[in-house]
């Protein structure tokens, strides 16, 4: 049998559990020319506000963060998912603030910084938050919209 299903509350709080104690995320992305999809599994470092990830600046998700500007991440499993669309800035390693690349390095047990490849991080500011456990949830999925909270703290 399935729980109830939560509160928009206890769904936020949920959320931002996840959030900050999961690793890995699905990014998707698409190219701005052909609108191809694009699937990968990457680590992130939730702050608090922004997630951030890693990838080859040369790779095809590195070349459409960088054109599109958007991203879509699904985290956690398919019955207890957090779905995130946000807007993306790229950075150079040494454009972060001091202390966060060591601090998404400890979190994810990936240093990019000590590869050959060419790595740029992604600032991930997110707009529309939506998370659901099983059909009960459905209704009432969006956390967060225009990058606003729409549940109180």
């Amino acid at each position: 049998m399935n729980p109830p299903a939560r509160t928009p509350k206890q769904r936020k709080q949920d959320t931002l559990d996840r959030l900050a104690h999961d690793v890995d995320a699905w990014v998707a992305t698409a190219d701005v020319e052909g609108d191809t999809p694009y699937l990968v599994p990457l680590s992130y470092l939730w702050d608090g506000e922004t997630l951030l990830v890693a990838t080859p600046g040369a790779s095809p998700t590195g070349r459409n963060l960088r054109a599109s500007g958007k991203v879509r991440l699904g985290i956690g499993p398919t019955r207890d998912v957090v779905i995130v669309e946000g807007t993306v800035q790229a950075l150079e390693p040494a454009e972060l603030p001091e202390g966060v690349a060591d601090a998404f390095a400890a979190k994810t047990e990936f240093d990019p910084r000590r590869l050959s490849t060419a790595y740029l991080y992604f600032r991930i500011t997110p707009q529309r938050v939506q998370a659901w456990r099983e059909a009960d949830e459905l209704s009432g999925r969006d956390l967060m919209r225009d990058g606003a909270w729409l549940v109180p703290d």
